[in-house]
């Protein structure tokens, strides 16, 4: 009989951080060293371990990953959109792993013209991404940022569509987005060392990058800059936002080398965006107490806040999100009764005004490509936790919807699963809405995966996953608990789970579990809890609080040292992220989040099995995170449990970027999921 595989053990290196009245003693800050080999090593072991502990699953994760892969049409192409004189459009090809983006001139039945192949692109890498893509206003060149390394470090290439040569601007480590002003002209934003998108340039092509215009550069480390481009094509936005405060120019496109104006000033605690039509500007403000956000216009000639007219009134029961224009219509995004609602609206006071009807009560909907400003249909996309991903045309002079494509999904038939929204009574009597999804016929008392999120405000919409179908067809249910933190039940949802309220997250996802198990849906020993990134905050903190109601704790990636990460302003995001959990230098939120912080509250005694997801490369939650919680966990727990550690070493955030290698990695968490809730046959 061989040896039983022993847990890795950290070594321990005090480390003592003196802040307020407090110290903290942190034993295994070491590990955020990626340079030490030392570092590596303690990885890779760990990796090792996991795999050693996992190697009874390795078939049933091939079985599960061969079934994933069996479901999805793997030739799969996406419902053509039309842009000027081009359909545009994407492609799967069978056992590649990346999409092919295409366009045909004039006519569905013109010859594809390829205008990105990502499997050639991707050749030979272990991570590829791109970004965003944008084409020229003349559609002959197309603009497109790629990342390598799953760092997000973006550059931007231009490829011209008449020769087909790409061309490196030089352009590097940009932000989220870019825009063209004219043919020969780019806007972009740049990122600070930590990672902050924090300027706007202008780039000339054919010329140096060192000769990109500044055109505005962010101080405050707690704003971010980006930009958009009005439906129109008339106006560049850029906003320097934080959480709570917005500032937004524009540039008129008339003339792209010309000046961006200010909107309006950045004032604490007001926050608005801003959509162009007909020579208005369309504003989606909380101006005057407006918490839901109201929708109010004004001439682009007449800025001056005083005179803004009101369109759409403040609802406390209805957040407005925003508006899109098009040339005969707006599309007003609002949510209402924890559903996002679509509503085509004419002006103030039309009858006509209307909200898109859907055919679930319970779904998830977002725009589709819309690249038209002039057009009579409206696409959008739907799914439900039964319905898999949908496009749809809304037209709107029948007001009818067009289904143009259901995602193929082999061998599964909806009938066959029942979804349902029910509301739990959290501790302090707020209804918390759990969206439900099993088997027809299962019976009570079944393993259960239960999943949060929580934060910056994020909706956690119900929709179809194709690869979720392996658990529920081995008999798991699984439950969203839509918590406070997000933005599901409007502003105030999200509010009451932020800064000195963030305790609401965990106990609201706590109550939800608590539910399934005093209403027999499940029971503790057959209960998975899973979430990620600030979703595997929720995770570290459930766990410390209640590790006796779950069987199993997924956290994937998770941000759970949040004093120290906080405190230290060289780690991309953190001075951003203080308007979402607060300043730990102010003692008041030091204090709080350290009663939470899941790192700082790990203690000496029983845990649930945990499985913990890192990547390397990982530029939002950096890998030490995730290992100097489990090396701690480790340290002090006192059960037996099995507690595993799996980072990716050549990824980041979001995990592998190929769609089977992605695949492949749910696979081995479900593979995990599904054993520990005893339902792997042997």
């Amino acid at each position: 009989m061989s040896e039983p595989v022993k847990p890795p053990i950290a070594k321990k290196e005090l480390k003592v951080t003196k802040i307020h009245d407090k110290e903290l003693h942190d034993d295994y800050f070491w590990l955020r060293n990626k340079e030490s080999q030392e570092v590596i090593d303690y990885l890779t072991v760990e990796n090792d371990y996991t795999k050693a502990k996992t190697k009874h699953l390795d078939t049933f994760v091939d079985e599960l990953f061969n079934e994933m892969k069996n479901r999805i049409k793997e030739d799969d192409e996406s419902v053509p959109y039309k842009h000027k004189d081009y359909y545009y459009y994407n492609r799967n090809e069978k056992d590649k792993e990346y999409k092919i983006y295409c366009r045909k001139h004039l006519s569905l039945e013109s010859e594809e013209e390829i205008l990105l192949d990502l499997n050639a692109m991707a050749e030979g890498l272990e991570y590829y991404k791109i970004q965003t893509m944008k084409i020229s206003p003349n559609q002959k060149l197309l603009a497109f940022s790629e990342d390598k390394t799953g760092y997000e470090k973006f550059a931007i290439f231009i490829k011209n569509l008449e020769t087909g040569e790409v061309s490196d601007t030089g352009i590097k480590n940009i932000g989220w987005n870019f825009e063209w002003g004219d043919d020969n002209t780019i806007f972009y934003n740049l990122r600070d060392e930590a990672q902050r998108p924090y300027s706007l340039k202008k780039h000339v092509l054919g010329t140096s990058v060192e000769e990109d215009v500044l055109i505005f550069e962010e101080k405050d480390t707690k704003r971010r800059v980006y930009l958009w481009k009005s439906n129109d094509k008339k106006y560049i936005f850029m906003n320097s936002e934080s959480t709570l405060s917005s500032e937004i120019r524009f540039l008129d496109l008339n003339d792209p080398h010309g000046n961006y104006v200010i909107f309006l000033p950045r004032e604490d605690t007001h926050e608005y965006s801003i959509a162009h039509k007909d020579g208005f500007f369309y504003i989606t403000t909380n101006t005057d107490d407006s918490t839901n956000f109201k929708l109010m216009r004004t001439p682009v000639s007449q800025l001056n806040k005083e005179k803004w007219e009101e369109i759409i009134p403040h609802d406390e029961n209805v957040r407005l999100l925003g508006s899109e224009s098009f040339e005969n219509f707006q599309i007003i995004y609002k949510r209402t009764e924890g559903l996002q609602r679509i509503e085509v609206f004419y002006s103030k006071n039309d009858e006509k005004n209307h909200d898109i009807q859907l055919p679930e009560p319970v779904y998830g909907v977002w725009s589709g490509a819309n690249a038209e400003y002039s057009t009579d249909f409206f696409r959008i996309r739907y799914t439900s936790l039964i319905t898999p991903m949908s496009t749809f045309d809304y037209h709107l002079k029948e007001k009818k919807l067009e289904l143009k494509k259901e995602e193929e999904v082999k061998n599964y038939n909806k009938e066959e699963y029942i979804t349902e929204r029910r509301f739990v009574n959290s501790r302090d009597g707020v209804k918390i809405p759990i969206s439900i999804v099993q088997k027809k016929g299962i019976k009570d008392s079944a393993p259960t995966m239960i999943y949060g999120y929580g934060s910056y405000g994020v909706s956690e919409d119900p929709y179809f996953s194709p690869t979720r179908i392996s658990l529920i067809e081995r008999g798991m249910t699984f439950v969203i608990a839509h918590v406070r933190g997000g933005g599901e039940l409007g502003r105030q949802w999200y509010e009451d789970g932020k800064f000195l309220k963030k305790k609401n997250t965990f106990n609201d996802f706590i109550d939800c579990a608590q539910y399934l198990v005093d209403n027999k849906l499940t029971t503790p020993e057959q209960l998975t809890a899973m979430g990620g990134s600030a979703g595997g905050l929720l995770m570290g903190a459930i766990m410390n609080m209640n590790p006796e109601l779950f069987n199993l704790i997924i956290a994937r990636v998770p941000f759970v040292d949040v004093v120290i990460t906080m405190l230290d302003e060289s780690i991309p995001l953190t001075s951003e992220e203080w308007e979402e959990w607060g300043d730990p230098r102010d003692k008041e939120y030091f204090d709080y989040m350290l009663s939470y912080s899941p790192y700082d509250n790990v203690e000496a005694k029983d845990y649930p099995n945990t499985l913990v997801t890192s990547g390397l490369n990982d530029p939002r939650v950096a890998f030490w995170e995730p290992a100097k919680f489990v090396a701690k966990l480790r340290s002090l727990k006192t059960d037996n449990n099995e507690l595993l550690l799996k980072t990716n070493m050549g990824a980041g955030h979001h995990g592998a970027s190929g769609r089977y290698e992605k695949m492949k990695e749910i696979a081995f968490i479900y593979a995990y999921a599904l054993d520990k809730a005893k339902l792997v046959k042997s």
